[in-house]
């Protein structure tokens, strides 16, 4: 678990987020220390907001940062089905240009790269489209959260 500061409109128990790291607005913020503590890249859940805790200035989020703590969530995502099995290591099959499609969030997840390898946590099944525009067999599962 870590302790970060997080914008007051996301810093509810529940709220996943991937972390991208420092924006050019955090320059000489003096809260920096305290809310540039993740890892970029990686997804995270809110755990608690952090009680009694004030609403601090923030140039990214408009209503300013409170203090939470979150956990490495895992990503759901669609991975080649040859070898994909629980326990097992998973890779995203690569881009898609087909954002319309019901499984185009889990092709392209937030919180997971094309070239990584990842570790599948669990087999969720057959993904949500009924055919693959790029004739790819798939399987949706879930990868493991990322270790810190």
């Amino acid at each position: 678990m870590s302790i970060t500061l997080l914008g007051s409109r996301l810093a509810e128990p529940g709220t996943e987020f991937v972390y991208r790291g420092e924006s050019s607005a955090c320059e000489g913020c003096p809260y920096r220390k305290q809310c540039l503590t993740l890892e970029e890249g990686v997804r995270y859940e809110v755990s608690e907001v952090r009680e009694g805790g004030q609403v601090l200035d923030c140039a990214v989020h408009d209503e300013g940062v409170v203090a939470v703590d979150v956990e490495p969530t895992s990503v759901k995502a669609n991975v080649p089905s040859k070898g994909a099995y629980a326990g097992s290591k998973g890779k995203l099959a690569g881009p898609c240009p087909h954002t319309e499609c019901p499984s185009h969030e889990y092709c392209e997840p937030a919180g997971a790269e094309f070239d990584e390898e990842y570790q599948i946590q669990e087999i969720l099944g057959d993904p949500p489209h009924d055919y693959c525009a790029l004739d790819r067999e798939l399987t949706l599962v879930e990868f493991a959260p990322s270790e810190d």
